[in-house]
């Protein structure tokens, strides 16, 4: 095995681009291993613990590109080349894209001075920096970046709220603005409901279920992850929705955030109770049913919250292929399982979807385990072997360090795919499979050899494995969902019809004795 190290001195590459090259270089013939990422401290730090230390990384500044391959002696100058040519074809489609390429926002603004939104991808250090610079030319900003401290994320939410403006994020993964999907989003029709999320695939979720259900949607308003924080105190989620209130395009309001701080939450639904549209909020994890306001309808789970839109902005309920739980299926699969395939493991690209489905689980079961675990007698790292029935984000940081998402490159999952096969208690795998702008060009495709091979382990021992799988996007996603679900059913896959009908399946499915 030989490693080549390079670094290219002020070249900067933005985390999507990274996320995506490293996907690419990681699939070159004779590539063992091949990292692509910005000079910073974190970036090193992840390095040095994967083993990988050289002088010239040590020297290398925030602003230059760390390249490392891994490859066969008889494989590394056809490797290094072929990254070279996947970097070159980068600049190339970058150049192709646009007929100017700016190098600060002050130089684009003068380009684009009617442009009203800035979305923001370069590593935190940074992101506030540039953030503040485009709220003060009077432009929303999206920011794609983590790693931005909670003291710049305020201090950015109040500027933008004093200016009328918004701040999505940071670590604001999706969002749809007048028809156009930013970072990670889906294909759906327009329509008259207006989202507002504090968490991304949950949004997504939460899209996709509208457009399936026959809505629309007219915004996709991302908040971040921690803008229902104490600390933050919703300040997007509460601009949103006044936001939402004043569009004319808007005529319903969907909210949707994991569990907010309490204080938080009555905040938010303090103003949602003062729109003058009606607002339907879910709490992932949160047992209220009560909002206290007139005009605000707390539901449960991001299905009922899709029908519970789609219904208020005028479809007929009766109507409506609301997809329900496949009740036979389930005596059926528990049929096909040893009385010893007691437990599920989820394996999960999206953090919320994972959020759902371990709800589901822990609303019957008290043994549940993940990396997102609230209660930290319940918790395991990213690296630890499962336990009992476990619930793994591979979105998490935990698992993203140094690597690329796993909805862009799932290479970790399909290990860990193969890896939960081994266990003979194991009697259901659950995982999504997320389409879309941003997503991997073909994400079942990719997974249904380690599927194969995590039935076949099982089958040698005489056991059937269950694998259950949901696949978020649309009719008008590329690659579209129908050929997603066709591949998954030709290789033995059981298919839900919903993040929420995903978990209540994968609990059930094991439901028997004394779990």
């Amino acid at each position: 095995m030989t490693r080549h190290i390079e670094i290219r001195k002020n070249t900067y590459l933005d985390s999507v681009s990274l996320m995506s090259m490293s996907t690419k270089a990681n699939a070159v013939a004779g590539v063992t291993q091949a990292l692509l990422g910005m000079a910073t401290p974190m970036n090193k730090e992840v390095l040095l613990n994967v083993g990988v230390s050289d002088p010239a990384i040590d020297d290398a500044k925030p602003s230059d590109l760390m390249i490392v391959i891994d490859a066969g002696e008889d494989a590394i100058e056809a490797a290094i080349q072929a990254v070279d040519d996947i970097l070159a074809r980068k600049d190339k489609a970058a150049g192709e894209s646009a007929q100017v390429r700016h190098r600060t926002l002050d130089g684009a603004f003068e380009e684009a001075p009617d442009s009203n939104l800035v979305l923001i991808s370069v590593n935190g250090a940074f992101a506030a920096r540039e953030a503040r610079k485009a709220l003060n030319a009077g432009k929303h900003v999206m920011i794609f970046s983590d790693n931005v401290s909670v003291e710049d994320e305020l201090a950015l939410k109040r500027l933008a709220h004093e200016k009328g403006l918004l701040v999505m994020g940071p670590d604001c993964g999706t969002a749809i603005i007048n028809g156009t999907g930013l970072a990670f989003a889906n294909a759906v029709r327009r329509g008259n409901i207006g989202i507002v999320g504090a968490s991304g695939t949950g949004s997504q979720e939460l899209s996709v279920r509208i457009h399936d259900f026959g809505g629309g949607v007219s915004q996709l308003i991302g908040t971040g992850g921690r803008d229902l924080s104490t600390e933050i105190g919703g300040i997007s989620m509460i601009d949103g929705i006044t936001a939402l209130d004043a569009d004319p395009g808007t005529d319903v309001i969907v909210v949707v955030s994991k569990p907010p701080a309490e204080d938080v939450a009555e905040r938010v639904l303090a103003v949602a109770g003062a729109a003058s549209k009606p607002v339907f909020v879910t709490f992932l994890g949160s047992d209220r049913t009560e909002s206290g306001h007139a005009g605000v309808t707390m539901v449960q789970g991001t299905k009922a919250l899709a029908i519970a839109a789609v219904v208020a902005a005028g479809a007929d309920e009766a109507t409506l292929d609301t997809h329900p739980l496949n009740l036979p299926l389930i005596d059926q699969v528990r049929a096909r399982l040893a009385p010893e395939q007691k437990y599920v493991r989820g394996l999960f690209c999206g953090g919320t979807l994972c959020d759902e489905s371990m709800f589901a689980a822990l609303a019957k079961y008290d043994n549940v385990y993940s990396n997102i675990q609230k209660d930290p007698a319940l918790r395991i790292g990213a690296m630890d072997a499962s336990r009992e029935h476990t619930f793994l984000d591979m979105g998490d940081d935990d698992f993203t360090n140094g690597r690329p998402h796993p909805m862009i490159d799932p290479s970790l999952r399909l290990q860990r795919i193969v890896q939960e096969a081994e266990d003979p208690e194991v009697g259901v795998i659950a995982m999504d499979f997320v389409l879309g702008f941003g997503a991997h060009e073909d994400p079942v495709g990719v997974t249904i050899p380690a599927i194969a091979e995590a039935k076949a382990k099982a089958a040698a021992r005489g056991q059937h494995l269950e694998i259950l799988g949901y696949v978020l996007g649309t009719d008008l996603d590329t690659p579209e969902i129908a050929g997603q679900i066709a591949q998954l059913e030709q290789a033995g896959v059981t298919i839900a019809s919903s993040s929420t009908n995903l978990g209540l399946l994968a609990r059930e499915f094991v439901a028997k004795g004394d779990n």
